[in-house]
């Protein structure tokens, strides 16, 4: 697919925009290889969506290919074996995703009139009922020996700090964090907030905690971007460990997060979403109430909150605990 139907920058995967797109796309002609563009970058707006979906039809495509399947071939018959291929060596969650990816872009072709119909409708995914989340999650004790093992003599330092702490304390998603502009973070009145750059557009406030607070200031005063209100707060460092003006990735910031885990003896399992796990459980921990930790998190439902509670867990260790041989 020649660059000039997609002439300015886009987060789709790469491999979309090179040699490499997806041949059954350009098989059926340039209005369906069009339109799937228009689908990924048009239809799907958030980044993340984008690339994951991406990769989807990307893997797809290839499984057409190996079956010389053609787009205007496909049947449900394809969508459902494809799905159990997939069930094979991916997780449930992965599977659903896949399918999910299919079904949306195989309705973007028939309103485009580029398929008859849809395909993937009438297939069904893998059931997965979650009750509790498998993100590992820290105690008080081991969020507390993690902040006190970062180094606080180095900018590198002082922005793992406050990069972990905004995580810890508003219960926040890494992409919404990691969103943030020096502004996002500011004053009003006697209190200090943080506007989160969530899903869909949304900016979701909230109030910092006083140790939050003397986080990112100590950060923000000490890398002197004081006043580069539009520019990124949490931003990546140069080999010569000097601040640059780049947005800090979410890879980058879960390899931070594996190697100060490390550093400090909690293994190689903690990451990003961790500290959002975490904080929710303290939080319930300390006496707090699932329909208010559901809106510090943003979450549109107090069952998906409820994933995140782990305050059964050291319960449970408890109980088991009792056990003597």
């Amino acid at each position: 697919m020649p660059q000039e139907i997609l002439p300015f920058e886009s987060s789709l995967p790469s491999k979309l925009l090179g040699a490499q797109f997806p041949a059954t796309f350009t098989a059926a002609g340039e209005r369906a290889s069009r339109r799937l563009i228009e689908f990924l970058t048009a239809e799907i707006q958030n980044p993340n969506t984008r690339q994951s979906y991406g990769r989807a039809i990307l893997r797809f495509d290839q499984w057409c290919v190996s079956r010389e399947l053609k787009l205007e071939q496909l049947t449900p018959f394809h969508i459902a074996a494809y799905i159990e291929v997939l069930g094979k060596v991916l997780a449930k969650p992965s599977v659903k995703q896949h399918l999910a990816a299919l079904r949306m872009l195989c309705d973007y072709l028939v309103i485009g009139q580029i398929i008859p119909f849809n395909p993937a409708s009438a297939v069904r995914g893998p059931k997965y009922v979650v009750k509790k989340g498998k993100t590992p999650v820290l105690s008080g004790e081991e969020t507390k020996l993690l902040f006190e093992s970062i180094e606080q003599d180095s900018l590198i330092g002082l922005r793992d700090r406050a990069l972990i702490g905004v995580m810890a304390y508003s219960f926040s998603r890494i992409s919404a964090v990691l969103a943030m502009n020096v502004d996002d973070f500011y004053q009003q009145g006697t209190k200090y907030f943080l506007r989160l750059h969530e899903k869909g557009g949304k900016h979701h406030e909230v109030p910092a905690h006083h140790t939050l607070v003397e986080l990112v200031d100590t950060y923000i005063h000490s890398t002197g971007i004081t006043g580069q209100s539009n520019s990124p707060l949490f931003r990546s460092f140069n080999r010569k460990r000097e601040i640059s003006e780049d947005r800090l990735h979410r890879r980058e910031a879960l390899a931070m997060v594996k190697r100060r885990a490390l550093a400090a003896g909690l293994g190689n399992r903690i990451c990003n979403h961790s500290f959002r796990a975490t904080g929710i459980t303290n939080y319930l921990e300390n006496k707090g109430t699932i329909e208010k930790a559901m809106a510090i998190a943003a979450h549109e439902s107090p069952r998906t909150t409820k994933l995140y509670d782990r305050t059964d867990d050291q319960v449970s260790l408890d109980e088991i605990e009792k056990i003597r041989f």
